[in-house]
């Protein structure tokens, strides 16, 4: 088995799993759905193309840096008719960074990684008004033990310095985790978050399973605190 791990950062993000009409919502991770629609971007694969084999692949999320839920409102005319549009309202994450993996066969996720590093359609979170602000790629992981949770755990953690500096009391971190549940996994919740079909007259998604876990990593702006200094009050004062 063989993991891709990209980085999601950007100013902005946006993940709707269930986002309908004029109220267009964000999770508070990456979909898997959005982001299967980013490697099948990046492949150059048509909106109506066949996606069972990317939907097969083992899917999860470190969450680097939360960031912040923030709502827009729009307003919009019709091109043509100069017609009023429904007043809608989008909701996004500011300033959030995650890591994602896809974990499956080997010459898929050789071909995956190829295709990220020279997309044929350019990447976007969740939105086309959210690029992100680094290279998406992060690396392919080889092997028969590749497994996303090993990533995780090895894969530098991506905050912005600014949040790495607020926990910078900290030797290792703890990242939330969210990844496909495996049969027999009793914490989880499902989502209809699993695409069957990106075709735009008839998108279609199934239920998905996810469970919550931890792991640490170590903070490399970690700094030990300073030793308190020797404050003796009494000679100043003449005493012993």
């Amino acid at each position: 088995m063989s993991v891709l791990a990209l980085c999601l950062a950007g100013p902005l993000q946006a993940w709707g799993s269930s986002a309908r009409f004029a109220r267009r919502t964000t999770e508070n991770v990456p979909t898997k759905s959005g982001v299967l629609g980013m490697l099948a971007a990046a492949q150059g694969r048509d909106r109506a193309a066949d996606v069972s084999d990317l939907a097969e692949l083992r899917f999860g999320v470190r969450v680097d840096q939360r960031g912040t839920r923030i709502r827009d409102f729009q307003t919009a005319h019709h091109t043509e008719t100069g017609n009023a549009m429904p007043v809608s309202e989008r909701f996004y994450l500011a300033d959030a960074v995650f890591v994602a993996g896809v974990e499956g066969d080997g010459d898929l996720i050789a071909a995956l990684h190829r295709a990220v590093r020279s997309p044929v359609y350019l990447p976007y979170l969740g939105r086309r008004s959210c690029p992100p602000s680094r290279p998406v790629d992060i690396g392919a992981f080889d092997g028969t033990d590749a497994v996303l949770e090993d990533v995780f755990r090895s894969v530098e953690w991506q905050a912005a310095e600014h949040h790495r500096r607020r926990r910078s009391g900290e030797r290792r971190v703890a990242l939330p985790v969210f990844m496909d549940a495996a049969e027999g996994d009793r914490e989880k919740n499902s989502r209809r978050d699993l695409p069957v079909s990106f075709d735009p007259r008839h998108r279609r998604y199934a239920l998905r399973d996810v469970k919550a876990d931890t792991v640490e990593v170590p903070n490399p702006t970690h700094r030990a605190p300073a030793a308190p200094s020797h404050h003796d009050p009494m000679p100043p004062l003449g005493g012993d």
